[in-house]
């Protein structure tokens, strides 16, 4: 049960209904088991303890200089865009400490998510066996390779910037299925869907969005004398 928004600031339950109502719902996310996700799933305990406080901030939260936790508006307007259905077997890039695969998991049948930072892939690890959640499987892995031998899959999330998708990843979207990536140009970044059809990915705006570029996911720049 759900506390009011009246109750004390250092009430996360309370923080998190004021979350979805100032963050979520006021961006056009009104699909019920999205929202029911992100008033289910505690994101302060997926975050290093020093920075529990600033869980529900409408901001990335870093990590690492590199890696960032997407802030609430971004996860649930990536959800909302991709429709991730109940079936759905979906890839969860860069997971972090666990949030994103966890609310998918709230959301879909199966989840596989990987995670290269082993810090970060060992925090995961240990939070996600508290919770428990039995439909995620964890990967220790390059990002850019994603999880071929689990795949394919319907639908595929970045958690973290792109300059752009190694085609290794791609492969891995069953045709008809959708990709969610925050495209970075410099400091500017928006977030695009892709949709496989025919073998081919067509990418269009969805929103505007920022994150730092994950490992792997930079443009190859050439050099010229």
């Amino acid at each position: 049960m759900y506390q009011s928004e009246s109750s004390p600031m250092n009430d996360f339950s309370a923080r998190r209904i004021m979350m979805v109502d100032t963050q979520v719902r006021p961006s056009d996310v009104t699909k019920f088991p999205i929202i029911a996700a992100m008033l289910a799933v505690s994101r302060e305990v997926y975050v290093p303890d020093a920075q529990r406080e600033a869980a529900y901030a409408g901001q990335n939260l870093h990590y690492s200089a590199r890696r960032v936790m997407l802030e609430a508006r971004t996860q649930a307007k990536m959800l909302d865009a991709l429709d991730i259905q109940p079936g759905d077997h979906v890839l969860d890039i860069g997971c972090g400490m666990g949030y994103s695969a966890a609310l998918l998991s709230a959301l879909t049948k199966s989840v596989v998510a990987v995670e290269q930072d082993a810090a970060l892939f060992a925090a995961a690890q240990a939070i996600l066996a508290d919770a428990p959640l039995a439909n995620i499987t964890l990967i220790a892995g390059d990002l850019a390779m994603g999880a071929a031998a689990h795949g394919p899959y319907d639908a595929i999330t970045v958690q973290g910037g792109v300059e752009v998708v190694p085609d290794a990843i791609l492969a891995q979207l069953k045709d008809g299925g959708k990709i969610a990536a925050v495209f970075m140009q410099g400091s500017l970044g928006t977030v695009k869907i892709g949709h496989k059809l025919s073998g081919k990915v067509n990418w269009r705006f969805a929103f505007n969005a920022g994150a730092p570029v994950l490992p792997g996911f930079e443009m190859a720049h050439s050099f010229a004398l």
